[in-house]
């Protein structure tokens, strides 16, 4: 059975272009305008509940982020936020408040699905259900574990300090801070980078290739950072 999409989504054309990308790639989309429906549709459940919610920000009745506070009260199901407002501020919020990704218009609805895919790949067994779930999650077993002590500004990994630049330290705990999350290169740099405005998004790239060499000098056999193609990085195993 295909999986369950909803969209929430006021503009039926942007609507349409993601329910064919959906449809194109297998999955059964759903289309509601308002987000009181589909507040209703997510608790109603059922065999057919969707398993991701592509939420538009800008809705009519119901500003998406409050949606998505009310949602996260009663349901674990995997959102992602589809918005023209790409100020860094609208998307810290929507990921504090228990968003997976955001995806700024104007965007290809074949990255779209893409990021959907990622999102769904990455969650723990049974997380991508509607209806009422815990949000307890733990590491996979046997997983790279990391422990992030703030008030040191340290990061250890298998029990051991790393040793970190202050650009190697913000990334790494921004990474490890949304375990199985993937995180765009924009999303790095404004999270890490706010002050330095013309530094380069290649140095996200840089800077992942110094944390793997520092990672796999504890553990030569571990790869915890993933790279995600055209999407971004994702870390697993954050304790």
């Amino acid at each position: 059975m295909s999986k369950t999409i909803l969209i929430v989504e006021d503009e039926q054309a942007i609507a349409d272009s993601i329910a064919y990308a959906l449809r194109t790639d297998g999955f059964a989309p759903r289309h509601l305008t308002l987000g009181e429906q589909a507040l209703d549709a997510m608790r109603a459940g059922g065999p057919d509940a969707p398993v991701l919610v592509v939420l538009d920000v800008g809705l009519p009745d119901v500003n998406g982020f409050e949606v998505c506070r009310r949602l996260r009260q009663f349901s674990d199901v995997p959102v992602i936020f589809l918005t023209a407002r790409s100020d860094e501020i609208d998307r810290i919020v929507g990921l504090e408040i228990g968003a997976d990704d955001y995806v700024t218009k104007p965007f290809s609805p074949r990255e779209l699905v893409a990021r959907i895919r990622v999102v769904l790949r990455r969650l723990a067994p049974g997380r991508a259900q509607g209806g009422e779930q815990g949000r307890e999650q733990g590491a996979e077993p046997g997983a790279p574990r990391f422990e992030l002590r703030e008030a040191q500004a340290r990061i250890l990994y298998q029990g051991r300090a790393l040793e970190l630049t202050r650009y190697e330290y913000l990334l790494l705990k921004a990474l490890i801070e949304r375990p199985g999350h993937v995180l765009s290169r924009a999303q790095l740099m404004d999270r890490v980078w706010a002050g330095s405005p013309d530094t380069l998004d290649r140095t996200v790239d840089a800077h992942v290739k110094s944390l793997r060499a520092k990672l796999r000098a504890v553990d030569a056999g571990a790869d915890p950072i993933q790279t995600h193609r055209g999407l971004g990085y994702s870390v697993l195993g954050a304790a």
